[in-house]
């Protein structure tokens, strides 16, 4: 009996373990994590969008932003990380952070590598000065910074919106 109570309790713990794990801090994008509910955006970089593309230097179409996506997955990986946050928040009600995994700055080594560039900071321009240097990233190439990048796409859909209400009914 008091075997069958041990192997009980075994159990038990083994399952709690498991529900008491803590979620993993993931990618949404070059530049933005989510932790369960938390939506982060990583402070002073922009990555270029999903869906954008770049041009390398023999000028073939890449998917950057899916890059940009897929190297902060890999910065991630099996890595604890901590996030350094604003009290403040930005206009999707994300948190704005330097986010750290394994004490290796996620902000820092994203606009070192090429895989962002800075944005409303600067804080990292030396890293983006070096990634261009070295044709690290987007920087092997031609891109569109991703901030022009939105811009355009918002002007895009205003006026195709625009067409559409505008074309006859039928």
């Amino acid at each position: 009996m008091t075997m069958i109570i041990c192997i009980l309790m075994g159990f038990l713990f083994a399952a709690t373990d498991v529900v008491a794990a803590p979620a993993a801090y993931t990618a949404v994008d070059g530049d933005s994590l989510e932790f369960g509910t938390r939506r982060i955006r990583l402070d002073g970089i922009d990555a270029p969008e999903f869906v954008q593309v770049c041009y390398d230097a023999d000028n073939r179409e890449y998917p950057c932003g899916v890059d940009a996506l897929h190297y902060l997955e890999n910065l991630l990986k099996g890595a604890e990380v901590r996030c350094d946050c604003a009290e403040s928040k930005d206009k999707y009600d994300r948190e704005v952070c330097e986010c750290f995994a394994d004490d290796v700055s996620l902000n820092k080594t994203m606009v070192f590598t090429g895989y962002a560039v800075t944005y409303r900071s600067d804080k990292y321009v030396a890293d983006e000065q070096n990634a261009k240097e070295h044709k690290r990233g987007i920087w092997r190439g031609k891109f569109m910074r991703p901030a022009l990048f939105r811009a355009l796409e918002r002007m895009q859909n205003k006026d195709a919106a625009e067409k559409l209400s505008a074309a006859p009914k039928s």
